[in-house]
């Protein structure tokens, strides 16, 4: 049984849509692993809207939102999830603790005056699940570890595994002068590691402008340390900084791949399998 990611948000911060940013895709942090019957969604930015009316399509809908934090730009699709509005649909919504119950947040951005439907109201059935640090869980054929990272009012990272194969799921989350032991122990020996690479080492670093350090997030070249510690099989940069345009990305991609050649820029629509990939990497 393969396991499957496709991208359906890979922006950071808030939503860019325009001819600079259309290749790569403009919606934020969401993306969708499936393992055998089950489905499992990263995060619930703007992309998630799409993959909801994708979903539609298929018939029912029963899944787990794994969120990496409740930060604007990752629960913001939740409200145009067309399912939600649709009786028989199960969303299990799994999340660290981060001071007030995840319920409340989410009801809050679905509350008047600043959203007409209530999420209290909506006909879809929500179950809650707050997780600790370095906890383990199984969703239907999936194992799940989460483990807290580094960005300012709290953010989870997620490795999911299946017969051998595994995703981790790391945005959002700040590098330190050294490798984070923490998430280089999460990502070891994963076949596929998607990690937030927002800023350029220079912008990182405030040469010519205004620093980044302390904002939470990190840079490609902390990605590739990262991948190369923690022996992973394909390293996906991810949570790309709002005002990066298309060929901006690409020259990341392959500055990245000179270090590591297993990098690619995640993109809006982008399919990987894991099951094609361990196998050529057997061969």
């Amino acid at each position: 049984m393969t396991m499957s990611v496709r991208f359906w948000g890979v922006r950071g911060s808030v939503a860019s849509p325009g001819p600079d940013t259309a290749r790569v895709g403009g919606n934020t942090s969401c993306v969708e692993v499936t393992v055998g019957a089950s489905r499992l969604v990263l995060d619930a930015g703007t992309g998630l809207r799409r993959l909801g009316n994708e979903l539609l399509k298929q018939g029912s809908v029963d899944l787990t939102l794994l969120l990496s934090h409740v930060h604007w730009d990752h629960i913001q699709g939740l409200p145009f999830f067309a399912p939600l509005y649709c009786p028989g649909t199960r969303v299990h919504v799994v999340s660290g603790a981060n001071g007030t119950p995840t319920r409340e947040v989410l009801r809050r951005q679905m509350s008047a005056p600043t959203f007409p439907v209530d999420l209290s109201d909506v006909p879809a059935a929500l179950s809650y699940l707050e997780v600790r640090d370095r906890q383990r869980f199984v969703v239907g054929d999936a194992e799940v570890t989460a483990v807290r990272a580094n960005h300012p009012d709290g953010v989870y990272a997620y490795r999911i595994e299946h017969r051998g194969q595994a995703i981790v799921y790391a945005t959002d989350t700040e590098h330190y002068r050294c490798v984070d032991p923490r998430l280089a122990a999460l990502a070891r020996d994963a076949d596929l590691l998607i990690y937030d690479a927002q800023y350029l080492p220079t912008e990182y670093a405030g040469e010519g402008g205004m620093s980044r350090v302390g904002w939470g997030h990190s840079t490609w070249e902390a990605a590739v340390e990262l991948a190369k510690a923690a022996g992973v099989g394909r390293l996906a940069l991810f949570h790309h900084d709002p005002s990066r345009t298309d060929d901006a990305v690409a020259a990341i991609e392959a500055e990245a791949r000179s270090h590591f050649a297993g990098t690619l820029a995640a993109r809006e629509g982008e399919t990987l399998t894991l099951g094609a990939t361990e196998a050529a990497r057997a061969a």
